[in-house]
């Protein structure tokens, strides 16, 4: 069973420096039996980044939404007086206590510590520990799950590093970011259930159509092709990858704009009806 001073020490082996900001994607389980638990993974953390450094975890919660993959898996057997009766009882989202789905023990570990703040989006929350945090988790903008009006953008303007923990590159909302920035991204409408001053209310907007579906591939090649901007190491027993966030968004604009474009192609090129094929 490892310890958090020898978490720390790998932590440290790894590359993440004290006053470092760091948006972390953890795996808890990955990390192996520790004594203390996910409070003492915490403390390595953030004895690793010291005093001045801050700590960043997203606190997704999909399932507010009527379009989310969660939502859908819910509703898909119910009948439609069940689906109405369902959609009126959601929970509300509440920055001060929902919880977050889907992210990790360890993001929750980090959301209910003393301190912690959250920017207030009802479906792409981020909670962060440290100095920087108030500036990072305010003014995340409600047509703006992950683009320049949300944590992300900050973490982008404070030059922050990723940490995946355990967990592979089809988590890093950071690539998300990239998305946001590529010419005319495709959009959607989402709705949200939220708790304001006069109760729970629905709200709808519109915003870039997420898709982390090649997130994977992405991943893997930039880590083929990245030289030394990606640095793998063990910290207990997970598999762990440190990188500049900045690097990996501006990388994964790059890869997108030609793999994405390709595959966009051929998919309205399947889509035309057999005139247009013939002519």
């Amino acid at each position: 069973m490892t310890t958090a001073s020898l978490l720390r020490a790998e932590l440290r082996e790894l590359g993440v420096e004290k006053g470092m900001t760091l948006l972390l994607h953890a795996s808890l389980r990955s990390v192996g039996p520790v004594r203390g638990g996910g409070r003492a993974v915490l403390r390595a953390l953030l004895d690793a980044l010291g005093p001045e450094g801050t700590l960043v975890v997203p606190t997704f919660t999909e399932g507010n939404s009527l379009t989310s993959r969660a939502y859908l898996h819910m509703t898909r057997d119910l009948t439609r007086h069940q689906l109405l009766s369902y959609r009126e009882h959601m929970e509300p989202f509440c920055a001060a206590s929902t919880p977050s789905q889907g992210m990790g023990r360890l993001a929750e570990e980090v959301r209910v510590t003393p301190g912690a703040m959250r920017s207030t989006h009802p479906q792409a929350s981020f909670a962060a520990l440290g100095p920087g945090s108030a500036r990072i988790t305010s003014g995340h903008a409600l047509d703006c799950l992950l683009g320049e009006r949300s944590p992300l953008g900050r973490l982008y303007e404070e030059e922050a590093y990723v940490l995946l923990l355990g967990v592979g590159y089809e988590t890093c909302s950071a690539f998300h970011l990239a998305e946001y920035r590529r010419p005319r991204p495709p959009r959607r409408r989402y709705d949200c259930r939220v708790l304001t001053d006069d109760g729970p209310r629905w709200r709808g907007y519109v915003d870039v159509d997420l898709d982390d579906s090649d997130f994977g591939v992405l991943g893997r090649d930039l880590e083929a092709a990245a030289d030394a901007a990606i640095v793998r190491g063990r910290i207990g027993t997970a598999d762990s990858r440190l990188f500049p966030l900045r690097w990996a968004v501006d990388a994964a604009g790059d890869w997108l704009a030609e793999h994405r474009t390709r595959s966009e192609n051929r998919t309205r090129c399947g889509n035309l009806p057999a005139e247009a094929d013939r002519a």
